[in-house]
């Protein structure tokens, strides 16, 4: 975990990053926030980025949550409104996250960024059931993550940093996969636990790599009495590292201040 602070913030941004990547690939937005005069916090999930121990593999998606929770824990001691910022597969897991978390502990608001809640290539009914039994006799075998370069942005100097980038997860393990289809599934089934806190769903039109239809089916079925969904025409998958990223940024700063005042 990273902390990058300026005097006296108006919040704390406490950012849980996608599968695959890892904290360095949000530098633009940390700084953008800090020129805000918010601080940041983030950190690398287990099985990627800096962190040790096998990559591309968890044992449990409860693994995730109780790394987030710690996080936001740390994110108190500013005592400053707290936003809780999850993008793709980050989203899922501050999903589960906030669903977890007793009323006293939630942050001020909360910001998805192009929610993992299906996928738009499904592996076929024949790979799920192998990915079923290899996750008994063989959860640590891993297969390529099948995610096609390029997909995720549009932006060429991003797309140009990642080639060369070896921390970048390529494979994942069967056991991840199937702790994340668990998890997709089980937020869906239970949107009636979502916390009543204040929600800006900032979606890419243009998603190649999670299905934007199933982000919205669950954004609508949501009880709570503050959300908003936006949806980015056009946009590929990583809104925040696309060329209109200072349009959503801008957007997204508009939502928490709305919260704040």
């Amino acid at each position: 975990m990273w902390k990058w602070e300026v005097e006296k913030p108006k919040g704390v941004f406490v950012i849980v990053h996608g599968a695959g990547e890892y904290h360095v690939r949000y530098k633009w937005v940390r700084e953008q926030l800090n020129k805000l005069q918010y601080n940041v916090i983030q950190g690398d999930l287990p099985g990627q980025g800096t962190t040790t121990g096998p990559r591309g593999h968890i044992n449990s998606f409860h693994d995730y949550i109780q790394v987030v929770k710690k996080w936001l824990n740390e994110a108190t001691k500013y005592d400053v409104p707290i936003i809780l910022l999850g993008h793709s597969m980050g989203s899922l897991i501050s999903i589960h996250t906030l669903m977890s978390l007793q009323k006293a502990a939630l942050p001020h608001a909360v910001v998805l960024s192009s929610p993992c809640l299906g996928l738009v290539n499904e592996p076929d009914f024949n790979k799920k059931v192998a990915a079923h039994i290899l996750n008994v006799v063989y959860p640590s075998f891993r297969f390529p993550s099948g995610l096609v370069p390029g997909s995720g942005t549009r932006d060429e100097w991003m797309r140009s940093r990642d080639k060369h980038d070896d921390k970048l997860i390529k494979k994942v393990s069967v056991r991840w996969y199937r702790e994340l289809d668990k998890a997709m599934t089980n937020a869906i089934e239970n949107v009636n636990e979502f916390p009543d806190v204040p929600l800006l769903v900032t979606q890419a039109g243009g998603d190649l790599i999670t299905n934007k239809h199933k982000a919205k089916e669950w954004f609508d079925r949501l009880p709570i009495s503050n959300k908003y969904y936006k949806e980015w025409d056009h946009l590929y998958h990583e809104v925040l590292n696309e060329p209109e990223r200072h349009k959503v940024l801008a957007h997204l700063i508009g939502f928490v201040t709305l919260q704040r005042s």
